[in-house]
């Protein structure tokens, strides 16, 4: 290591933390407040890929109401091309989550079949999941909160995950051929027909606060999602939290994932979108992104580190390009899936990426370490960053100065 590396400082960052206290009671009453379904009914309930907190409880929560009602229930995995596009892949991405058929009590009938339904005046085709198809109604179960493509009226949620999701790998590419028209515009559309059908009896919608605790869940008419979820949304943008210093020299994180973001790290968070085309946000403005590891929960899928400067060799061994191609040639967003330098330790890649972003005197560089773009309450700041942050209410100091990394270049563990 032929340059010094600054250290870096504990700080706690305080966020909105609105919480749901009793998660499985929660589920029940929603669903309860609605119309039972009749008697007998195949239920199918929708469940994505994304990294939602309680999810198995939640789930668990949903069949059990439904089946108490009455209702033969199973679950259907809803996650467009995720899974590497196999049924197979899909049940394990659930199973990541602790959605399996022993733990919530039910089938999974995971197929990448879909049926085509009429698609009238759409610009695309209209798929929905086989068996999702063959049920009596569909229930959806998916978190609101802000896109990571694009900015609009739907973003990230029920509506999506009505067309996306339940439309398997050939709503994916159908619709990801328009770039982001096909994401903002033309997905609400598709959901309005979908919707119109009757086939979705609800949409069990969860917004998350800063902390990755649930603080919302409401049962939606799926007569209703259209007119309901633009207000979850402006709820979760109110929830949804970001880094304590607009401008900063390097970045590091920790990790990235699908588990954590359906783009690895949320470009919300890191004000990239590496979309062409399309304008980048106007902050934070980060010079250098260096990241760290990827989450076993990704299964080897590494979209987002496209939107990274510089990675490690032990985050780039864990790539399983296969999974990440594909899901990158669905989105039609290559950027992402680009492959950045691989730096052998921890210590060279944050070297390098001082370097690169112009900062050689550790004393003046803005560095800020998080663990992953979901997890900002505790990060760790370098001295130029923290005399930054001098002042602001919401950011306290609850650490000591200590080294970056151990003596093998390797981060020091975040909780030291």
């Amino acid at each position: 290591m032929s340059a010094p590396l600054p250290t870096l400082q504990r700080l706690r960052v305080t966020f909105p933390a609105e919480q749901v206290e009793d998660i499985g009671r929660t589920v029940r009453d929603q669903i309860n407040g609605l119309s039972h379904v009749p008697d007998g009914a195949r239920i199918a309930i929708a469940v994505g890929s994304r990294g939602i907190a309680n999810l198995s409880t939640i789930v668990r929560a949903t069949v059990d109401t439904l089946k108490a009602q009455g209702a033969t229930v199973f679950i259907v995995p809803a996650m467009g091309s995720h899974g590497g596009a196999t049924a197979a892949g899909q049940r394990d991405v659930l199973a990541g989550y602790g959605v399996t058929e022993e733990a919530m009590g039910c089938p999974i009938l995971a197929t990448m079949d879909v049926v085509e339904l009429p698609a009238r005046d759409l610009e695309h085709p209209l798929f929905l999941d086989r068996h999702a198809a063959e049920a009596d109604g569909i229930v959806l179960i998916n978190r609101i909160k802000p896109h990571t493509d694009f900015h609009g009226r739907y973003e990230s949620g029920l509506v999506k995950m009505a067309i996306i999701g339940l439309g398997k790998e050939a709503a994916a590419l159908a619709l990801h051929r328009f770039g982001v028209r096909g994401l903002r515009d033309l997905i609400p559309r598709a959901a309005a027909q979908l919707l119109a059908t009757g086939r979705i009896l609800f949409g069990l919608a969860i917004v998350e606060n800063a902390y990755e605790a649930t603080a919302l869940i409401e049962a939606i008419p799926g007569n209703r999602i259209l007119d309901r979820e633009p207000i979850l949304l402006a709820v979760a943008y109110r929830q949804q939290p970001s880094l304590p210093l607009e401008d900063i020299d390097v970045l590091v994180v920790d990790r990235l994932g699908k588990n954590i973001s359906g783009t690895g790290m949320d470009t919300n968070i890191i004000g990239r979108l590496r979309i062409a085309g399309e304008s980048e946000p106007n902050s934070p403005r980060i010079k250098m992104i260096l990241v760290t590891d990827l989450t076993d929960e990704s299964h080897g899928n590494a979209v987002g580190t496209g939107l990274a400067d510089i990675i490690t060799t032990r985050l780039a061994a864990k790539i399983d390009h296969r999974i990440t191609y594909i899901n990158v040639a669905t989105s039609g967003f290559l950027e992402r899936g680009k492959v950045p330098l691989a730096a052998p330790t921890d210590a060279a890649g944050l070297e390098l990426a001082l370097r690169a972003s112009g900062c050689l005197d550790p004393a003046t560089a803005r560095v800020i370490r998080i663990r992953d773009t979901l997890h900002l309450g505790e990060i760790l700041a370098s001295p130029a960053a923290v005399a930054a942050l001098g002042g602001r209410d919401h950011v306290t100091v609850i650490g000591e100065p200590r080294p970056a990394v151990d003596a093998v270049g390797r981060l020091l563990p975040f909780e030291g």
